[in-house]
């Protein structure tokens, strides 16, 4: 049929069982959060497991990911163990990080995860820097088997921040093999997206400095897989990067610290689609 997404039984099972492990995690860190065993500010993923997911599992173990603050669950799709993203936010020395990152800074280098950042569009220039260093190696060192992509995600807060467009223009300019994956939750810390920026469809900026924009409802798994398999491909073409919206919403308040009293607990996520 028209339209059908077609996976194979496998894949189905690996993304079901990824978004699983990744709610599954964060219902755990807010238990031990809430009974005094973590400590700091943990920002949990919950509702937003089908952006990590549809996209770092159709990565290779050598691309590259860029988180924000809240990077649990990008490491555990990226192949970091729960053990080990768990060890790290108790600050113990079998964390990923030693026990030295915490909650907002999941780091491996084994698994090309370069870390979740403590402000918002830290990471993008970072990610940015990765891809260019793949470009680089190709086509300047001549490593012809180079072909690495790199996955810079961020949320809609970080949409009106001057790297962000920097780093949208450097990428277009050079042709980087990356993909900017903005993961709009419609409320960056507490603040409606509606109210933050003049026009709300942050995919448009894409097209703005050369590169596809692409908006996809980031709460259906599939439909985000088949996005991200013609941006990543398109990267690893050495084609450019593309800038793609997934439309999400998180479950819980802004971190763990927030009683969430910002939303009306009676509106959906459908009441507050952009265009809506």
């Amino acid at each position: 049929m028209p339209g059908t997404i077609l996976i194979t039984k496998e894949e189905g099972l690996e993304l079901y069982e990824d978004m699983v492990l990744g709610r599954s995690f964060e219902d755990m860190c807010a238990q031990m959060y809430y009974r005094g065993k973590m400590f700091g500010f943990v920002h949990l993923y919950n509702g937003q497991e089908a952006v990590s997911t549809g996209f770092i599992k159709l990565l290779k173990k050598e691309d590259y990911v860029c988180g924000t603050y809240r990077d649990h669950v990008h490491a555990l799709s990226k192949g970091v163990s729960s053990r080990a993203d768990m060890s790290e936010l108790f600050g113990k020395t079998t964390g990923c990080c030693r026990g030295q990152g915490g909650s907002m800074h999941m780091f491996s280098k084994e698994h090309n995860v370069l870390g979740g950042f403590a402000f918002i569009g830290e990471g993008i220039p970072v990610a940015t820097g990765a891809a260019f260093t793949t470009k680089y190696r190709r086509e300047v060192l001549t490593e012809e088997d180079c072909d690495h992509v790199t996955l810079a995600f961020f949320g809609d807060g970080t949409c009106n921040n001057g790297q962000f467009f920097e780093c949208l223009n450097m990428a277009a300019l050079w042709k980087l093999p990356m993909v900017f994956v903005v993961e709009n939750n419609l409320w960056a810390m507490g603040m409606s997206h509606l109210r933050a920026t003049s026009d709300p469809d942050i995919w448009k900026k894409g097209p703005a400095f050369g590169m596809p924009g692409i908006h996809v409802d980031g709460m259906d798994v599939l439909k985000v897989r088949e996005v991200a398999k013609e941006a990543i491909a398109r990267a690893r073409r050495g084609e450019g990067p593309t800038l793609v919206e997934c439309e999400t919403y998180r479950f819980r308040g802004h971190s763990l610290a927030d009683p969430d009293e910002l939303r009306d607990p009676a509106a959906t996520m459908e009441d507050l689609k952009l265009g809506s």
